[in-house]
């Protein structure tokens, strides 16, 4: 018998807060987190803005067991999972043995790759560290959040560009149903605002360069958008058998009922035209979910604001719900934080979950002159009061991968202070 997985915990650290509810109450009222870059000297580049994450401090995540010097993604990664435990309420180490870890990280640690590179040239062997190695290995990050939290079960990365981290939660999301866990901490965490990406992203004609208008960078849906802006941060999600989460009494935040991944087989970066890669993976979330499209109230889009992407989800979009694409609202995330690439299908799911807990959807900023060919309900500038019971996110990546989440609203949903806008 296939068991139903819930959601009891959420951590977040995104370019608009370092917590849920900063993070949450930001992105309801329109706030964007982008800005001129601070990470590097930008100077000499064509890209000078992103969505960088703002006054962190690592120190109370960190630990002895940690790689020192630290890479920047484990420190957000293990500030979001300390969030998603405290939210979940849950005792990872009374129950080791059938708890997993699984997120998804598209770059690893590419920011210490750059430090450690330069030592390499400039011939310095001996001045690599010996945590080098773990420092950059995507498989590190996973082992990280693992030991601080003690948990023993499946352990994986999943590495599929901007579908990582919906992949992650995906993956998770069938350990549990399939009885092979009792819980999961499952997310994605990015940090590559370094300069090597943006160059290759820039000269690719991928990024947005409005450098004079940040905030204004990134317009998904909109006939004059010029690109995404690249982002960083970290979400964790705690997932649960149903009933292992009512017998701990645990708050219920949402349930996912449904789970689609699948490939273009197109290009290997540019989206299949007619997004059916994207479509299938939609129609195969719907069918585990054993609901029809009319029944989802809420999309919330890859929506990267590149001229192919935001035509083609929206093509994909129609297809897949017909008549009630006119009547389904889509909102893209990716308008306020920018695109945070791996870790984006998770802080995504993560406020898809928060918007069927709230019934709030949070807007699409800087739609101002729709594109004839992105003709849905974009929530445009503001975000919309709006509850319903089920709701999808998508995610699509660089080489053809789509994954999308099906969730659903519980009746109590237990979001407590961490749910208000």
């Amino acid at each position: 018998m296939e068991q139903r997985v819930v959601v009891t915990g959420i951590g977040l650290v995104t370019p608009v807060g370092n917590d849920l509810p900063t993070t949450w109450t930001a992105l309801c009222q329109g706030i964007s987190g982008i800005g001129p870059i601070t990470h590097y000297d930008a100077s000499r580049h064509r890209v000078r803005i992103a969505a960088e994450v703002k006054g962190f401090d690592p120190v109370p995540y960190l630990a002895d067991e940690m790689p020192s010097p630290y890479d920047p993604g484990v420190a957000y990664g293990l500030a979001a999972l300390h969030e998603a435990l405290a939210h979940a309420h849950l005792d990872v180490p009374a129950h080791a043995e059938e708890i997993g870890v699984c997120i998804g990280s598209g770059k690893g640690g590419i920011a210490s790759l750059h430090t450690h590179f330069h030592t390499l040239l400039a011939g310095d062997l001996a001045q690599l560290p010996p945590t080098t190695y773990p420092q950059i290995n995507q498989s590190s990050f996973v082992s990280a959040l693992a030991l601080r939290a003690g948990a023993k079960g499946p352990n994986f990365v999943t590495v599929s560009a901007c579908a990582s981290s919906a992949n992650a939660i995906g993956e998770a999301y069938e350990i549990i149903r399939r009885g092979d866990a009792v819980a999961m901490i499952a997310g994605g965490v990015e940090a590559g605002i370094t300069p090597l990406p943006m160059a290759a992203f820039a000269n690719m004609g991928a990024l947005s360069q409005r450098n004079d208008d940040p905030t204004h960078a990134s317009r998904p849906f909109d006939a004059t958008r010029d690109g995404f802006v690249l982002g960083e941060g970290a979400a964790m999600l705690i997932l649960e058998d149903l009933a292992f989460a009512r017998a701990r009494g645990a708050p219920l935040l949402g349930e996912i009922v449904g789970y689609g991944t699948t490939a273009d087989a197109h290009h290997i970066t540019e989206p299949d035209p007619m997004g059916g890669g994207i479509q299938r993976a939609m129609r195969r979330a719907l069918t585990k979910a054993g609901i029809a499209p009319e029944a989802v109230g809420y999309l919330n889009a890859h929506g990267t604001s590149t001229p192919l992407n935001d035509r083609t989800e929206t093509a994909a979009i129609r297809a897949v719900f017909g008549a009630h694409a006119d009547t389904l609202v889509v909102s893209s995330t990716k308008s306020m934080i920018g695109h945070t690439m791996g870790a984006a299908g998770a802080i995504e799911a993560a406020v898809t979950l928060l918007s069927l807990a709230t019934g709030i959807i949070t807007p699409t900023m800087n739609l101002a002159e729709p594109d004839p060919a992105c003709d849905l309900d974009y929530a445009p500038n503001a975000a919309r009061h709006a509850p319903v019971a089920y709701a999808m996110t998508n995610s699509m990546g660089f080489g053809g991968h789509n994954a999308s989440l099906l969730l659903r609203r519980m009746e109590t949903v237990g979001a407590g202070d961490d749910g208000d806008c």
